[in-house]
């Protein structure tokens, strides 16, 4: 990776705002311990910043983020990357749209994934952030590549920007950090909402013309 000034600035800024991320997780309750972790990508170079391994949520600071290539070999840092590092480098080398890469296990809709459940478009916030259901990714065991090549399969002609992936959590994409902890959060929101909805009776799901139009509007007009 060639360095220059303003590639040192970018990555001193993402890793200050990678690690601030880390405290929306702890805030909206979606992680517990050390589990989860947050990933930005350094926009122009093939590189990526995320959590390290094991490290407890207070001691994370943005000098102990860790910087690595998309293949996951470390560029900056002392301490050891997450252990999704390379399932997360193969979804930025895989959807270039994608800026930022979230992972929980959020209490409900790792529920969702236990059961290997798709969560069902019954709300229009999931119609506006979701544009349908939340899919369910494929079983894959942690530490290499698998569960990225399961997300990327499972999300690539999806809306959605968050996907189940089955007996593990929760792994959201965005076009930046920012944006896939805002999926995460509305992700949790709704699975537990929808949860709630069964215990009463059967969630009367939108239609697909509903769906496409809440999706539209929200994507494309709602804010400022």
């Amino acid at each position: 990776m060639t360095v220059t000034s303003q590639v040192t600035q970018t990555i001193r800024h993402l890793r200050e705002e990678v690690c601030r991320l880390h405290g929306e997780l702890t805030r909206y309750q979606l992680v517990v311990w050390t589990a989860g972790n947050v990933s930005a990508r350094v926009p122009g170079v093939d590189a990526m910043v995320i959590k390290p391994s094991g490290v407890a949520y207070e001691d994370l600071t943005p000098d102990n983020m860790v910087v690595t290539d998309l293949d996951g070999r470390v560029l900056e840092g002392d301490l050891a990357p997450s252990s999704d590092t390379a399932a997360q480098a193969y979804v930025y080398r895989h959807l270039p749209h994608v800026g930022g890469v979230v992972h929980t296990h959020s209490t409900y809709a790792t529920a969702w994934a236990a059961r290997a459940e798709p969560i069902p478009c019954a709300l229009t916030m999931m119609a506006d952030e979701f544009g349908g259901e939340i899919p369910v990714g494929p079983f894959a065991l942690i530490g290499d590549d698998s569960i990225g090549r399961g997300i990327v399969e499972t999300l690539r002609g999806s809306l959605s920007p968050a996907v189940l992936m089955r007996n593990h959590g929760v792994f959201a994409i965005g076009a930046d950090a920012r944006s896939a902890v805002k999926a995460a959060v509305m992700c949790e929101d709704v699975a537990r909402t929808t949860h709630i909805a069964r215990q009463l009776g059967t969630p009367s799901a939108l239609t697909p013309e509903q769906v496409a139009r809440l999706h539209d509007r929200y994507q494309n007009a709602y804010g400022q």
